[in-house]
């Protein structure tokens, strides 16, 4: 994939989340209002509440992830609120690190990262995000981990598979947009800990 298509894939991205967290915060809206007067409380208003929750957070999350990143900072307090909302109810903690603002493309970074430690964990566990002197380290810790090698291997060869799946393409897309910033993106990975460097 050419810098050209990773560009026209997160302006593509960037579309879907601008066009779809309209109607979902719309939603979200008329909940409240139906919650204000009074109306349908009940397992299934929560139900559609926590559903529509989870919708809006994970645009948030896929729109820095896989839309276009420009050089506009991101605030930490915008970060840790995307990052609780995407992890509410999951096994995972995710902890940020990062006390000051960060430029978009490194969060863009981050989060891609995050989506590929992620796959490593699906018994939970604690992944740690810090930041030092322009360097990004994701250190996941869990009891048991789930590693897909040849997924993992992408982030070195830069060579995805041709069936990759969609809920892989984080492994092909974190070490293109990497090295469009001049970075390599490192993993390493023991029986209860993973590591990716940036």
């Amino acid at each position: 994939m050419g810098q050209s298509n990773v560009s026209l894939s997160a302006l593509i991205g960037s579309r879907i989340c601008h066009d779809l967290i309209s109607p979902i915060g719309a939603i979200n809206n008329g909940l409240e209002l139906l919650d204000m007067s009074g109306g349908a409380p009940g397992p299934e208003m929560d139900l559609i509440q926590e559903s529509v929750g989870n919708a809006s957070a994970r645009i948030r999350y896929f729109r820095v992830a896989f839309g276009a990143a420009g050089e506009q900072m991101m605030g930490r307090a915008e970060i840790v609120s995307i990052l609780k909302d995407v992890m509410q109810g999951a096994r995972l903690h995710v902890a940020w690190g990062p006390m000051d603002a960060q430029p978009r493309s490194s969060v863009r970074l981050a989060f891609l990262a995050l989506l590929c430690v992620e796959t490593a964990m699906p018994y939970g566990g604690r992944i740690e995000i810090s930041q030092d002197e322009g360097h990004w380290l994701l250190h996941g810790h869990g009891d048991k981990l789930n590693i897909d090698e040849t997924m993992w291997k992408i982030l070195a060869t830069k060579e995805a598979p041709s069936d990759l799946r969609p809920s892989q393409v984080q492994f092909a897309l974190l070490p293109l947009i990497a090295a469009d910033l001049g970075r390599r993106v490192i993993s390493e990975i023991d029986e209860n800990e993973v590591k990716l460097r940036f």
